[in-house]
């Protein structure tokens, strides 16, 4: 039971909180703390199916720089739907 409380720990809240750092968030009122928490599920998964070798928090950063790598990393979710 304790390893795999610790396993989900590891392989959702710990990602989220390097690459998002989500611990910090003083995010509190209303439904901001579960629609943000949504969007930032929603942009692991967008990061995690894009193909190339960089860490999850590097891909964040270069999408937030290179336009056409945030396209890429769009696209690429949409053709999943």
């Amino acid at each position: 039971m304790i390893r795999s409380h610790w396993s989900i720990e590891n392989s959702l809240h710990w990602v989220l909180d390097v690459t998002f750092n989500e611990d910090a968030s003083r995010i509190r009122q209303g439904n901001a703390a579960q629609n943000l928490g949504l969007l930032r599920h929603l942009s692991i998964s967008l990061l995690k199916q894009e193909p190339s070798k960089l860490s999850l928090k590097m891909k964040r950063y270069t999408a937030d720089m290179d336009n056409d790598f945030l396209l890429q990393i769009l696209s690429a979710g949409l053709a999943e739907i």
